[in-house]
């Protein structure tokens, strides 16, 4: 059975990736349509990706749809995947949210491309050696991801003995694992920290809440620069005014977006740009690296 694809096709696919997912395919990435999306096409029976796109353009193909966005949606996901964003956050972001929040106030954290959870867990983990810094302050984690079949395995928080040891530190594995058959489960004290929850990045974002601290890492590499600007805008949107967005090492917010500003000596980590307060209503929130008020 052929894959063959022709430029028709292709612009079916391109165009259903984009809208739904901001990924974007050029004619180079042809080779990851062929190798991502054979498996659906056998399945289906259908003469190559071109059938496909057919399929795609007729009534009734939502679910297929979802389908297709979900085989191209990278889910490559790691422990502690970079360290310094985690050290940040440990070290920086923490003490200082905690600071300056009354006490009992819960503090929101979202990772906002979970993929099989590694990145909420390794979240959940640092939050357990704080918590004599958070004095029972609560924190939620909310873990969301376009596909479900990667969220279905972070809610399962079962992982196999390579992607344990891809990051993970061998005296957390310890701590927060137990062994099941070869493979590692993770505690349910973490497992109950995490909740994840199925969430298009290019969908409206404020059913989700103010959060304080955001993870989106490696995920606008995918999209092109209207889209990008897109999200960040929507994220910023969503940052509590002293909040914190953590990037992708690869991934900025310049020329993108004027709401969000690079931390001074933390790559990747950046902070909302203070809005002039509406009059009488008082100074604006301080930003990074500024004194808190008093």
């Amino acid at each position: 059975m052929t894959l063959a694809l022709d430029a028709a096709a292709f612009g079916t696919l391109a165009e259903l990736l984009r809208a739904r997912s901001g990924l974007v395919i050029g004619p180079d990435k042809i080779y990851l349509l062929e190798t991502r999306l054979a498996a659906l096409v056998k399945r289906e029976k259908l003469a190559g990706l071109t059938g496909l796109a057919a399929r795609l353009r007729a009534p009734g193909a939502d679910p297929l749809a979802r389908e297709v966005v979900e085989a191209m949606t990278t889910n490559e996901s790691l422990f502690f995947r970079d360290a310094k964003p985690f050290a940040h956050f440990r070290t920086q972001a923490l003490p200082r949210l905690h600071a300056a929040r009354p006490a009992g106030t819960r503090l929101r954290v979202w990772s906002a491309a979970a993929s099989t959870g590694q990145e909420a867990y390794s979240l959940a983990m640092v939050l357990d050696e704080c918590r004599a810094l958070l004095a029972g302050r609560p924190v939620e984690i909310l873990g969301t991801d376009i596909a479900r079949e990667p969220l279905a395995r972070a809610r399962e928080g079962l992982y196999s003995q390579f992607e344990v040891q891809r990051g993970l530190p061998v005296q957390m594995l310890v701590k927060h694992f137990a062994k099941e058959d070869g493979n590692w489960r993770i505690a349910p004290a973490l497992r109950a920290a995490v909740t994840f929850r199925e969430w298009n990045l290019l969908a409206d974002l404020a059913p989700l809440g103010r959060f304080d601290v955001v993870f989106c890492r490696n995920v606008l590499i995918y999209f092109d620069q209207p889209t990008k600007a897109r999200a960040l805008d929507a994220i910023a949107a969503q940052l509590a005014p002293d909040g914190v967005l953590y990037l992708g090492g690869a991934e900025t917010v310049l020329g993108l977006t004027e709401k969000l500003a690079p931390l001074p000596d933390a790559p990747g980590v950046y902070a909302p740009v203070p809005r002039p307060p509406a009059r009488g209503l008082g100074e604006p929130v301080p930003r990074w690296g500024e004194p808190a008020l008093a």
